[in-house]
């Protein structure tokens, strides 16, 4: 491990007391997928590590790549995942009927994607606004879905723009975009401008405890500036004259916090569900530096394991491909340094990635109907955060024969 880290103050409260507990090393851009006249470009890397502040309990990137490079196109379209619409579905409708919404509110997304969520809302008669930095994307949700979207990165001025305007929200939702934005003092001072006193804010974040004890350092790439504890999240909402005012536990890619924040004031309490986890991650020393040094050790046997298993496929004559080119693949086949050796072609349902390569490895990138083409003896499941989705399309592949090996701290075949 590389005792290196550019950064030299906490990107949320200013605090010198960093310290480096994991280094990755150089790894590509994970959402930069590659046609074959690009290989003869070098591949652009960045350094990946990862700091803990041990004055808010922040664990954040040591050294980051500027936004621009990886949002403004951007290969991540959510309506391509049956869960994230359905689960998008149900958030929407219970928050319609608990929050009285009608044609006269206004429900605001940032990091709208592809209208994945909003149009639950417009269906609904509620008026909404989209915020998407991704232009190919935000150009997918207005043209196709018709969802009024800017086509700007959020932060306290857009936040100040729109409250001048008159937009003021009862419902903002962010969902997997917190983590992503390095001035995050901007990003919560903006949903202070934008939420109406009585509004909500509906938060998804990954959370760093299921990170950290079910070894999903997977997780960790560029665009994942911040991982949150309900500790530094509590902190951070407070600084801010927000109240995290209630979370909860949601299975979503590997585990992650769904966090209810409201204006600050007086008359409210948080409830239950976040002291109680703020007490947890106390008890399980979450708040110290040490409970973090484990995961490097935890990410070395989970690498021989990995490796052990799929060696001796391959010395057995089995073929093996991999589901899902996506960003916790790419992380996971460059830092094991798993190639076209071993893996002989990656699925994926988005179009938009089909014919293209994965980063850093080069694997071509097919679509899923491959697997009955080519019938591959076991296929590596890259995107195991939709496990039951996944193995629930490829059925007709397994009932062929065909396994899937579940990349884990400790991997098992289905």
């Amino acid at each position: 491990m590389v005792s290196r880290c550019m950064l030299e103050k906490c990107r949320f409260c200013s605090s010198s007391r960093i310290d480096l507990f994991l280094d990755l090393g150089q790894m590509p851009l994970v959402n930069s997928l590659l046609a074959e006249q690009q290989l003869e470009i070098p591949e652009p890397k960045y350094p990946l590590s990862l700091v803990f502040c041990s004055d808010c309990c922040l664990v954040q990137l040591g050294e980051i790549v500027p936004p621009e490079s990886l949002f403004s196109e951007y290969l991540y379209f959510s309506s391509f995942s049956e869960e994230m619409v359905e689960q998008a579905r149900q958030i929407s409708e219970k928050l319609i009927q608990k929050r009285n919404l009608t044609n006269q509110s206004l429900v605001v997304e940032i990091a709208s994607n592809d209208g994945y969520l909003l149009q639950w809302y417009q269906k609904s008669g509620i008026p909404i606004l989209g915020i998407e930095p991704a232009q190919n994307i935000a150009k997918i949700a207005q043209e196709e879905k018709k969802i009024p979207t800017i086509v700007e990165f959020f932060g306290i001025d857009l936040g100040i723009r729109l409250r001048k305007e008159g937009k003021l929200a009862d419902v903002i939702h962010a969902n997997n975009v917190m983590a992503h934005v390095p001035d995050m003092n901007g990003f919560i001072r903006g949903i202070g401008q934008l939420i109406k006193p009585g509004g909500l804010a509906v938060i998804e974040v990954p959370y760093v405890i299921d990170m950290i004890d079910k070894c999903e350092f997977d997780t960790i790439y560029h665009e994942h500036v911040f991982y949150f504890s309900v500790t530094a999240l509590d902190r951070i909402f407070k600084k801010h004259d927000l109240l995290l005012s209630h979370v909860d536990r949601i299975k979503l890619h590997g585990g992650s916090l769904r966090l209810f924040v409201i204006p600050m004031h007086s008359r409210v309490k948080q409830e239950k569900s976040v002291l109680d986890l703020i007490k947890q991650e106390s008890e399980i020393g979450a708040n110290q530096l040490s409970y973090y040094k484990e995961l490097a050790s935890k990410i070395s046997t989970f690498q021989e394991k990995l490796l052990e298993k799929l060696v001796g496929l391959k010395k057995q004559g089995k073929s093996i491909a991999a589901y899902g080119a996506s960003a916790k693949g790419c992380i996971l086949l460059n830092s094991f340094g798993i190639g076209k050796e071993t893996i002989d072609f990656v699925v994926d349902k988005n179009i938009y990635k089909q014919g293209k390569l994965m980063p850093g490895v080069h694997i071509p990138i097919k679509q899923p109907s491959e697997l009955l083409e080519k019938k591959p003896d076991y296929v590596l499941l890259l995107t195991w955060n939709f496990a039951d989705e996944i193995l629930a399309q490829q059925a007709e592949y397994r009932r062929l024969g065909g396994k899937f090996i579940i990349p884990q701290a400790n991997p098992y075949e289905v």
